[in-house]
């Protein structure tokens, strides 16, 4: 046998073709991520253009999120089985195809639908990237910068699609938003045929637990439905949905403890880390996303900006957390640890909610917003690298694909959560003062306040978490 020397014209060859492979990683991250935040500023355009009510306009949102969150699971397990490359690809190729029949819609049931398959491709894409980036980035100080840009390009697309999602549709119309995704799609589909490497994964044989399987994605699909539709329906419909969920979720246990070969590892949740860190994305992501969209529709309805100009007030952010994230987010942990940084970011996010749950009726935009956003751009660039190298540091190389989708369901999760619990609040509020002869713009604003209030609660509740759960054994 011949042995390969290691020369440094080899060594520099690897690297970078592990630092492209990240870009094409990112790139169809991003691809997703711009289109779950671009379609809000849409959404007064969608609404005029097809005739979509109130409540079912939230189907353009809630069509994507629930086989988006239901699927990350279960094709996270699949990715480990039959290859992460083979399922980002086919991610990536349903995502485009299904954005293309999103930008043609001409009526709710076809958008409906096309979002739905575009939830499809975001998971099967979604799902495996985490995984794949740790097992492209074994070595820890490397690790760490990956996870940093990983990041700051999901952090920065979040915002991003604000941005662009007001563009788009004042300068041309909202099928853009979803046209948009053609281009990108092709390119960064060739890019990963040509630059990921193969992968032939365990196997289905080595885990295709159909059962397993049905039960899991029933019940995560069901979760996000009734967290997105709660404001909807009679309280005892949501409970008794709730129960089955849960019912569900039992049984998916009970059978993944009984199975011969499991789709999910139980052994997963005894990682101390690895379930720390979900629980305290949960909350912390609960408390972003509902600032996102609320915070957009303040901007809108308070402060009376168009599609436009809401889109450029929130640029700032991505740009924050891009330089942030980019430049000092693995120095940073590697220098402090990533629990230290982890907190020192919650903290700023939750000095970021409480200024925020003062914003008045007659508030400006450079007092009121700007701050705040300063603040929760730089508390999310520490804390969500950090959050992520103790959640994937918690998992055995076998389960990488796995914890990956489950690290993005409890995104989902949370940001679900997060829109439901605090638009519900913001909207009863609102109500409450209106048909008390309060003037629409006070009476939003109020409404608005109340939410923000909670969200700074569920922020700290995450900060609390974090600082017990997540603390380095032998710390005190």
């Amino acid at each position: 046998m011949t042995a390969v020397v290691e020369t440094p014209t080899r060594t520099l060859h690897r690297t970078y073709s592990r630092w492209t492979a990240l870009v094409v990683l990112c790139a169809g991250t991003l691809m997703t991520i711009l289109d779950g935040n671009i379609v809000t500023v849409a959404m007064p355009a969608i609404q005029s253009d097809l005739g979509f009510s109130g409540p079912g306009l939230a189907w353009v949102v809630n069509a994507y999120l629930i086989p988006f969150g239901g699927l990350l699971l279960l094709v996270g397990r699949l990715g480990d089985l039959v290859g992460r490359k083979r399922m980002f690809a086919a991610g990536l190729a349903v995502f485009t195809a299904a954005s293309v029949l999103c930008g043609v819609a001409t009526s709710q049931g076809m958008l409906i639908a096309a979002r739905a398959l575009q939830g499809v491709g975001g998971a099967m894409t979604s799902a495996v990237v985490l995984g794949m980036l740790v097992a492209l980035f074994p070595e820890p100080r490397e690790q760490a910068r990956a996870i940093a840009v990983f990041s700051a390009v999901g952090a920065a697309g979040g915002a991003l699609g604000t941005f662009l999602g007001g563009a788009l549709t004042q300068a041309l119309n909202w099928h853009w938003i979803f046209l948009i995704n053609l281009p990108i799609g092709i390119v960064a589909l060739l890019a990963a045929v040509r630059v990921l490497d193969a992968e032939d994964g365990e196997g289905l044989g080595r885990g295709a637990d159909y059962p397993g399987a049905a039960l899991v994605t029933g019940a995560l699909m069901l979760t996000v439905y009734v967290i997105v539709g709660s404001g909807d329906r009679a309280v005892t419909t949501t409970l008794l949905l709730a129960l089955l969920a849960l019912a569900l979720f039992t049984a998916f246990t009970v059978r993944q403890a009984r199975a011969v070969r499991p789709l999910l590892r139980l052994r997963l949740f005894g990682s101390r880390l690895l379930s720390g860190a979900n629980a305290v994305q949960i909350l912390m992501i609960a408390t972003m996303y509902g600032f996102q969209f609320l915070g957009a529709l303040y901007v809108q309805r308070v402060l009376g900006f168009g599609e436009l100009l809401t889109g450029t007030a929130f640029l700032p952010a991505p740009i924050v957390i891009g330089v942030l994230m980019l430049g000092l987010s693995a120095r940073t942990i590697g220098r402090f640890g990533a629990y230290r940084v982890l907190l020192a970011g919650l903290v700023l996010i939750v000095a970021g909610m409480a200024l925020l749950s003062r914003a008045p009726a007659d508030g400006s935009y450079v007092v009121d917003v700007l701050p705040v956003l300063l603040l929760l751009a730089t508390g999310f660039a520490a804390a969500m690298p950090a959050l992520t190298g103790l959640a994937m540091s918690g998992a055995r190389e076998e389960d990488a694909g796995l914890a990956s989708g489950l690290f993005n369901t409890t995104q989902v999760v949370g940001g679900s959560l997060g829109l439901a619990v605090l638009s519900v609040l913001a909207a009863g509020r609102t109500e409450g003062l209106l048909e008390g002869g309060t003037g629409l713009v006070a009476a939003t604003a109020e409404g608005y306040q109340v939410a923000f209030r909670v969200g700074t609660g569920i922020a700290v509740g995450a900060l609390v978490l974090a600082a017990v759960v997540l603390r380095p054994r032998g710390k005190v």
